[in-house]
């Protein structure tokens, strides 16, 4: 079974993986508190992982790529947009700090739960946490440095940029392709695309 210091060496040498904080999370937030215990011979395999509900913990290069184009840093306030079993939260809690904030929102219930438990074995504190998401995508009228989506839109969902502060950036999953949109101004969004990725589907009211 492969290790997670191999894990992380393999993205490293790949170039895959490049920045010091974003490298220092995935040593500090092992995915093996994520994934079901089904699933423990595969934890440091480089590959999604199945954790109910038909939902999946994406491949842990996946979550590097998606990772380095949004460049959280310590002190923003994140948004992480289907954060499934809580491992891409708790990845962007590590960053950030306690300057900072993340809120994770999950529409499936039971990952909601499960994210809960997971992040608190964790020494977070209340800036990072896991809420039920609603109806509408995001949390209209807040606005964040950065938002991570980590399913896969039909079509790029422009009401997100609303909750981006001047400077944001977000990162999505569109169709095949991950987009990185960065918030030039309240007029001017800068676009670039990655395709060659498969997600499950992003699904709200």
């Amino acid at each position: 079974m492969q290790t997670m210091q191999a894990l992380i060496n393999a993205m490293v040498t790949s170039g895959i993986l490049r920045t010091a904080e974003i490298i220092d999370a995935f040593h500090r937030v092992d995915r093996k508190y994520f994934i079901p215990d089904a699933f423990s011979d595969h934890m440091y395999s480089d590959r999604p992982l199945p954790i109910g509900e038909s939902q999946t913990i994406s491949q842990p290069s996946t979550v590097a790529f998606m990772l380095e184009l949004l460049q959280p840093q310590k002190g923003d306030k994140i948004l992480d947009i289907g954060s499934g079993s809580g491992w891409t939260t708790a990845l962007l809690c590590s960053i950030v700090g306690e300057e900072g904030s993340v809120l994770g929102l999950e529409r499936v219930d039971l990952l909601v739960k499960e994210g809960r438990k997971n992040l608190s074995k964790f020494a977070f504190g209340q800036q990072c946490h896991i809420e039920k998401a609603g109806s509408t995508l995001g949390i209209p009228g807040e606005k964040f440095d950065k938002i991570l989506v980590s399913a896969s839109a039909e079509e790029i969902p422009v009401s997100l940029f609303d909750q981006l502060d001047t400077g944001g950036i977000l990162v999505i999953p569109v169709r095949n392709s991950i987009f990185r949109f960065e918030k030039i101004s309240e007029s001017e969004v800068r676009k670039e695309e990655y395709p060659g990725f498969v997600f499950v589907p992003l699904i709200h009211e």
